[in-house]
């Protein structure tokens, strides 16, 4: 057989790929693309609904015989006016914000000590330990809040951010403790054992080595802390009682709801709004937040 016969195709093959490609793309349609497609549609559609309605006249809302619900004909800024000028919502922003900030960073160090200290120091019963905290992570802030409650009006920290900015941390740091010991596991300890050899100290391995090997899990832990800190209702609603300390989630229910009077427009508006910088810090930081989901250090 000559050289030209080997390099020459066999005529069979084209037909049989054609056929799997026409396969594979329905098949791929059903498997993959229909189904992302209904995840989105179902994931974004309460953030079109409250985009739609933040922009809708009364006249609009209520009358669904002469105006489609799903688009909005005439828009207007009158519920976003309301909602800026005709109540305090800048600052219960810049209150929720401030204590996300605080509790999160509160909560953070709490767990790196902790979480390092339950994973590396390899005591007698870490393991047992770090089951136990979290454990408390799975108690009812419903159940928590009662003698908290005490303990806030005995510190005198009632109707003050400083009561959730201390309390926030007893749902926060079971959990950002619980995702830092697995992270801190994928660390190989060799790098620790060398730098004992060296000379170093326990401290300076946590903060030269160990924290900058675990900046996606930290991050990943603070997306968590923060978005737990932003959206929390019931102890906002049980330790602040003025209208104008009060956070976003509280303030907007309570504030805008008057009976039976429900402010839709402004209500949509609020919790848009609300969403906003919280969907700002997830898009800052997903790439640290992916990385820490699939995967930590290599050895």
């Amino acid at each position: 057989m000559t050289d030209a016969a080997l390099a020459t195709p066999e005529p069979a093959a084209p037909e049989r790929l054609g056929v799997i490609s026409w396969e594979s793309g329905p098949r791929k349609l059903v498997t993959v693309y229909l189904p992302l497609a209904c995840f989105v549609i179902v994931l974004l559609f309460p953030f079109y609904w409250m985009a739609i309605t933040t922009f809708k006249p009364n006249n609009e809302l209520y009358n669904y015989k002469d105006f489609n619900p799903l688009f909005v004909h005439s828009p207007t800024l009158a519920n976003v006016k309301k909602l800026f000028f005709d109540t305090d919502y800048p600052q219960w922003l810049w209150t929720t914000m401030l204590i996300a900030i605080a509790a999160t960073a509160l909560s953070i160090f709490a767990s790196v000590l902790a979480a390092y200290a339950i994973q590396r120091l390899r005591f007698r019963g870490a393991n047992w330990v770090g089951l136990a905290i979290y454990l408390a992570y799975l108690v009812p802030p419903s159940i928590l809040f009662i003698p908290l409650a005490a303990m806030v009006v005995k510190l005198g920290l009632f109707d003050s951010p400083f009561a959730l900015i201390l309390t926030y941390p007893t749902f926060l740091v079971p959990f950002c403790t619980w995702l830092l010991i697995g992270y801190f596991k994928s660390i190989p300890y060799e790098l620790e054992e060398c730098a004992l050899i060296d000379g170093a100290s326990r401290l300076q391995i946590l903060r030269k080595i160990t924290l900058p090997l675990a900046v996606p899990g930290l991050i990943s832990a603070g997306i968590f802390a923060f978005t737990l800190s932003w959206n929390e209702f019931i102890y906002a609603l049980a330790f602040i009682q003025s209208s104008e300390k009060k956070t976003l989630p509280v303030a907007v229910l309570t504030q805008l709801v008057q009976g039976d009077d429900y402010q839709w427009g402004a209500l949509m508006a609020g919790a848009l709004f609300g969403s906003i910088p919280v969907a700002l810090f997830y898009s800052f930081f997903v790439d640290y937040y992916v990385s820490s989901l699939t995967g930590a250090v290599k050895e």
